[in-house]
């Protein structure tokens, strides 16, 4: 609560990021996410912060800043530019903008290092061992995959540097707890995988719990690119104290920039992708809990917007560039697009004929649509403004119930960073009232003059269906509403309180036609169009691919007894003791079937939930690791690794490949 103004607080930040590179659409997920939630709040009465910014240091930066020739100040500043400039295309509203190389961050950050060092949380030790360059990260021998990086898969480096140590042994068991026995990590099914991997719990024969979490190494002498530790002036400070201490830094923590900790701490949510989520989900607790300040209340994590399977990247010429898209479609409906497909820790699949699909069905068909049914048809048949007789009929009630219900809904997933639902729930509205004009048949009324106080009673409920879905939809896309409103004459009316109102409109309400909100998109001209964007970014030297060889020919009858269905996967989960194997829940059609698969290392589990995939039916059962495997998942070979063979979910489970 602000004591000032009396009104709610709510503070939310995006994680800080990493100027390395130009931003692609990829980058704007989490900024667009956070800006909706925000927009929400805002429009729901807290006083809202909401963070965003740029982690300005580290040795990537210094050797960019080299071969280019300039300062790293000179490159992170080209940088930012940048990224504030898309922020602003997307309409971006952030409060406050924090840089790591801002005079009152490094002040600050300064005096939290000395804070720990003299709380004997901080000691001077020697590192050696592997290091990841782009994440800036040490890694012991075991916690690496096939000897690379875990987060980025990259190839580490022998590093041995005189260093500060960060002790995490004495916050391992309350972090567990926090994980496991709190909501702050959103969604819960990350903590089993965090707590295993990092903080590695283990009992002993007495019962005893131990953990082998390692202390963090938080300095480095081999680059100079950061802030310096003020007592031992040849160490900078290292990346995770001098990036994490942003969140409460910009809100005025040990520096006189500014007065808001009291009013906004602990955050409400910080929002990350899954491969920053250990950073925030262990690190970040233990330098509070060193502090003895609050903890945050949730950490939502997200997957990655993915193209063809892969994370965005410019090395591997998959960039979309956000810039690009919006001049095409427009900004809000691009904002959609990626909020409507992304669930809470699963990746999104992006492609050409995913975003126009959803934009033409959703925005085009669906709310496009019934606004400008409604507006054309109270033109044609009013002359643009409603008499005030009224006749209620068939389905009014229901879809009243529906509209009058929709902002509890939709408050709780925003409550519940879920995005992705509030807009699905939204949508069920504009589905209903797009149905309740077959149903209530408006083109016939019309035509009977006897009629005319029913006709008027059902374009009203369209239009007050339409006032509520658009008001919730404000806060994801905040450029498009306000024309909607324009045109149903709910410009003053289309306030968060009366969202869960029937009957708000005047009865005589004036309607102003115009243009259609979202048009259709030909699909066929735009995939082309945005194919030939998208090669023009890859790699010029595109790398050979060996033609596996062919097997034996074999008779049709042989053949003919492969026996291949599809199935949709309700669960999977990484095998205990295997690092190869995942088991699947498989509904076939007639029962659940499990299968086991060695696709562990190319796959998070959860992103194959929910899909629909071809597997082997009458392959011979087999036990691995103790578990009976009934048939065999069919996978793909693609580049160095597997993808598995989805199939359309049009297809239903047990539905056979001929």
């Amino acid at each position: 609560m602000c004591k000032e103004c009396d009104k709610k607080t709510f503070y939310i930040t995006t994680p800080i990021y990493y100027p390395s590179g130009n931003p692609h659409i990829g980058h704007t997920y989490t900024t667009v996410a956070c800006d909706s939630i925000a927009r929400y709040k805002r429009m729901q009465g807290y006083d809202v912060m909401f963070l965003t910014g740029t982690d300005e240091h580290g040795q990537k930066i210094e050797e960019k800043a080299k071969e280019q020739g300039i300062t790293p100040k000179q490159y992170v500043d080209n940088i930012v530019a940048i990224f504030k400039k898309l922020w602003e295309y997307m309409n971006i509203n952030y409060d406050r903008y924090i840089r790591t190389t801002d005079d009152y961050h490094v002040e600050s950050v300064q005096k939290i290092f000395k804070e720990l060092y003299d709380r004997g949380y901080i000691y001077k030790g020697e590192y050696a061992g592997k290091y990841c360059t782009p994440c800036e990260s040490f890694w012991t021998e075991s916690q690496l995959v096939d000897g690379k990086c875990p987060d980025c898969g990259r190839e580490v480096i022998e590093a041995k540097e005189e260093a500060y140590f960060f002790k995490m042994a004495p916050f391992a068991e309350r972090i567990e707890k926090l994980l496991t026995e709190t909501d702050y990590l959103r969604p819960r099914t990350r903590a089993t995988e965090l707590v295993n991997n990092f903080l590695q719990p283990s009992v002993d024969e007495n019962g005893n719990k131990t953990y082998g979490l390692e202390d963090l190494c938080v300095s480095r002498t081999s680059f100079t690119w950061g802030i310096p530790v003020t007592f031992d002036p040849k160490h900078v400070v290292y990346v995770w104290i001098d990036a994490l201490s942003n969140y409460i830094t910009a809100l005025g923590y040990e520096n006189g920039a500014y007065d808001d900790y009291k009013k906004y701490w602990p955050a409400d949510v910080h929002m990350v992708a899954k491969d920053i989520m250990r950073f925030h989900a262990i690190i970040w607790p233990a330098m509070l809990m060193a502090l003895e300040q609050p903890l945050p209340k949730h950490l939502a994590v997200h997957g990655w917007i993915t193209f063809n399977g892969q994370k965005m990247s410019k090395s591997l010429g998959n960039v979309v560039d956000p810039f690009i898209l919006g001049e095409r479609y427009g900004v809000d409906a691009i904002r959609y697009h990626i909020l409507r497909e992304m669930a809470l820790g699963a990746d999104s699949s992006f492609s050409n004929e995913i975003m126009i699909n959803r934009i033409n069905t959703d925005l085009a068909n669906g709310l496009g649509n019934l606004v400008s049914r409604t507006v054309a048809m109270i033109d044609k048949y009013f002359g643009g403004a409603l008499p005030t007789e009224r006749e209620d009929g068939d389905f009014d009630d229901d879809l009243k119930a529906v509209a009058t219900a929709l902002k509890a809904k939709v408050d709780d997933y925003i409550e519940n960073t879920q995005l992705n639902n509030a807009l699905e729930e939204i949508f069920k509205l504009v589905s209903r009232a797009n149905k309740y004009i077959d149903e209530t048949t408006p083109w016939i009324l019309g035509k009977d003059e006897s009629k005319r106080a029913r006709l008027a009673t059902v374009l009203y409920n369209l239009l007050e269906s339409i006032r509520i879905a658009a008001t919730l939809l404000s806060a994801f896309m905040p450029t498009t509403m306000p024309k909607v409103f324009e045109q149903i004459g709910a410009a003053e009316y289309a306030t968060y309180e009366n969202a869960d109102k029937f009957g708000v409109l005047p009865l005589d309400v004036k309607v102003n036609r115009g243009e259609a909100i979202f048009p259709r998109i030909d699909v066929d001209k735009e995939i082309e169009e945005l194919n030939a964007i998208i090669k023009n970014n890859e790699p010029k030297e595109e790398p050979a691919f060996d033609m596996p060889a062919h097997k034996p020919e074999i008779a049709f009858d042989e053949f003919e007894k492969v026996e291949m269905r599809v199935a949709k996967v309700l669960a999977c989960e990484k095998v205990k003791r295997s690092k190869k194997l995942l088991k699947f829940t498989l509904d076939d059609g007639e029962g659940e079937r499990i299968i086991l698969s060695g696709i562990a290392e190319y796959y998070d589990p959860e992103e194959l939930v929910g899909k629909n995939i071809a597997y082997v039916a009458n392959l011979a059962s087999r036990k691995m690791m103790g578990i009976e495997s009934c048939g065999m998942i069919l996978s793909a070979e693609s580049g160095d690794g597997l993808k598995v063979v989805t199939i359309d979910d049009s297809i239903l489970p047990g539905g056979q490949l001929v």
